[in-house]
């Protein structure tokens, strides 16, 4: 782990240090300054924190919403609630798997999308609803997925 990224595990480490419930919301913190939970990292969190190793990984594999790995640069998110499956996500979904050559859960070889399916967008009257770093997309059909996909592509000169 380098200098930089020990300052910053240093300081969620005083935040939560002494805290109930201080592991998860630590690892919250730390998915959030570095997009996933890196592992050296992780181990030096628990081990501050005096978690044992077990017990990290246990929840960092039992929780879905933790990332053990590093997420591609462009975070696709589908969802799946109720008004969005309904009408049509996992068309879209199996659209998009099949446009990326990756299933959800996984980064593109090239590291540039991950798909990940969550439960609500927030967005149920656009269903379903697509979002990449931050873009919704509405009203989505399997249609429209490639020119989307390649809207992103053309940022990277791809």
């Amino acid at each position: 782990m380098n200098e930089e990224n020990k300052e910053k595990v240093d300081a969620i480490i005083r935040k939560w240090n002494g805290k109930r419930g201080a592991l998860i919301m630590a690892l919250h913190e730390l998915q959030g300054q570095f997009g996933y939970v890196p592992w050296d990292e992780a181990l030096y969190l628990g081990q501050s924190l005096g978690v044992p190793m077990a017990k990290i990984y246990e929840c960092l594999t039992f929780y879905n919403y933790f990332k053990v790995k590093a997420p591609g640069k462009y975070v696709i998110s589908i969802c799946d609630g109720t008004a969005c499956h309904i009408k049509g996500a996992t068309g879209v979904l199996e659209e998009l798997e099949k446009e990326l050559g990756v299933p959800a859960g996984t980064t593109t070889d090239d590291g540039l999308f991950y798909i990940q399916v969550v439960r609500c967008l927030g967005c149920c009257g656009l269903a379903p609803v697509m979002v990449i770093n931050g873009t919704t997309y509405g009203k989505m059909t399997p249609d429209k997925v490639k020119s989307i996909i390649n809207e992103w592509r053309a940022k990277e000169g791809k």
